[in-house]
Formats: C-alpha cells, sequence, structure tokens
C-alpha cells in the first residue's frame, strides 16, 4: 500500500507566534459554522428543506476551511522561515462571503417562507 506523501514540516523559532494563533482561530471558525449547521437543524419543522440550503452552506465552509488549514500554517510559517509573508485574502474574502450569503438566505427564510 502507498502512503501518501506529506508536507515537510516547517519551522520558526518562537513558538507561539503568528501562526499557531491563526491556526487557532481558524478552528474556531470551522467550529462555528459546525454549531451553525446544528442551529439550522432546529429550523427544519418550521421552513422545511429550505433548512438544507442553509446547512449545506455552512458544512462546505466547514470543510473547505479544515481541508485547507494545513496548507494556510505551512505557508505562514515558510513566510516567517523566509521573512516574506502575506495575508490570505481568498481565505478571508471566501469566508466572508459564505456568511454573507448565509445571512441573506436566513433572512429570506424568515421573511418571505410560510411557516407550515
Amino acid at each position: 500500500m502507498r502512503r501518501a506523501r506529506s508536507l515537510p514540516e516547517p519551522e520558526h523559532h518562537d513558538a507561539g507566534l503568528q501562526p499557531e494563533r491563526t491556526s487557532l482561530a481558524w478552528s474556531r471558525t470551522t467550529l462555528a459554522m459546525i454549531v451553525a449547521t446544528a442551529m439550522f437543524l432546529r429550523w427544519f419543522p418550521q421552513y422545511g428543506w429550505f433548512t438544507a440550503t442553509l446547512m449545506a452552506v455552512a458544512l462546505c465552509t466547514a470543510l473547505g476551511i479544515y481541508i485547507t488549514q494545513k496548507l494556510r500554517y505551512h505557508r505562514a510559517v515558510s513566510g516567517i522561515a523566509n521573512e516574506r509573508i502575506h495575508a490570505d485574502v481568498a481565505a478571508a474574502a471566501w469566508v466572508a462571503g459564505s456568511v454573507v450569503v448565509l445571512g441573506a438566505l436566513g433572512l429570506y427564510a424568515v421573511l418571505f417562507l410560510t411557516l407550515d
């Protein structure tokens, strides 16, 4: 059986530096999306299958963060080691966009869908 290759562990000399704090923040965001998904389950009796749309957006966001988190950490640590680090604007914009979509869909459900 062939083993998957993993990225070499980059190193930096200051434990607790920015990559660790950023990684923890992304983990909290993932957890918040999973909690939001669980809360949307409470809407199911009132709004029916439309709730599945909200749950799918929240779960896809959480899954996307989880899958890309290690890559972001490696980039940040390598950036510190090379003294060239850049913000991950695309990831932040993607999460912000998904939160806006969740909010808009939630408002639509509350304002325009009839209660069953």
